[in-house]
């Protein structure tokens, strides 16, 4: 087994940004307040004095533009990654997401690519009010042309970002806020997750609870009140919303008959 290191979720995110912008020169971040601000997570702390200007780039509050930009620029041969501050801002680069990034490799038949990486923090149950609290990524799961990932462990977090910013296509990566402060091991050296994957990170006999991001971490809770009450529960984490590993999941369903 591989040496691992306790992580908060945050830092595992922080870590492998840097870990790619040492990896590979063609990486560039953008977004609001992620240079000299530091994020409003801090997820991208110490970034911008580390890598300069050219590399982590601070964007005026103009979500379309700065996706647009990014597009460009990743058909251009970059690989961006760019921060949305809520996955709620998202709606004014919709057209630039949905229109552009996810069809582009198709409708110029494959001659272009776009290597672009959309960060998207979301999620209810941390007072930020309505506007900023929805859970979207449904939308975004149904869209051809583009992946959406959904890691629920600072492990995951690491190597699903790490496959998201090496991956050809564009892939929105969501985090959920509730998660941030989680901690978990995570194991040490370059970790390349696979995308569309499912994991079972519980066996279990008389149900299936499937979930992704937060949820699968509640749904672990459940299944350990449930073992305690006789009651055998299979927990699978999906990982990613689009490509969907459904032969993981019918597996499971086969094997309880019975799924939430």
């Amino acid at each position: 087994p591989k040496p691992m290191t306790l992580r908060l979720w945050s830092r595992a995110l922080h870590d492998t940004l840097r870990d790619e912008l040492l990896h590979d020169e063609s990486v560039i971040l953008l977004g609001e307040e992620i240079g000299v601000f530091e994020g409003s997570y801090k997820i991208t702390a110490g970034l911008l004095s580390e890598f300069g200007p050219d590399r982590v780039r601070d964007t005026p509050i103009a979500e379309e533009g700065f996706v647009g930009l990014a597009i460009g620029a990743a058909i251009l041969g970059m690989r961006p990654v760019v921060e949305i501050m809520t996955i709620n801002f998202s709606l004014l680069a919709i057209d630039q997401i949905v229109n552009h990034a996810a069809k582009m490799h198709a409708m110029f038949g494959a001659q272009v690519s776009v290597p672009l990486v959309i960060r998207m923090p979301g999620g209810g149950g941390q007072q930020l009010a309505a506007t900023h609290s929805q859970n979207l990524e449904v939308w975004y799961a149904h869209i051809p042309g583009l992946k959406v990932v959904a890691p629920s462990s600072p492990a995951d977090a690491k190597a699903l970002l790490t496959a998201a910013i090496r991956d050809d296509d564009p892939v929105i990566f969501l985090e959920n806020l509730a998660l941030y402060n989680l901690k978990g091991e995570v194991p040490d050296g370059e970790q390349v997750a696979e995308i569309g994957r499912a994991a079972v990170l519980r066996e279990g006999t008389d149900l299936t609870i499937i979930s992704y991001s937060r949820g699968v971490v509640t749904a672990l809770e459940v299944a350990a009140q449930f073992e305690a009450e006789g009651v055998s529960v299979e927990v699978v984490d999906l990982r990613s919303l689009r490509p969907l590993d459904r032969d993981t999941i019918c597996a499971s369903a086969r094997k309880t008959s019975r799924v939430v």
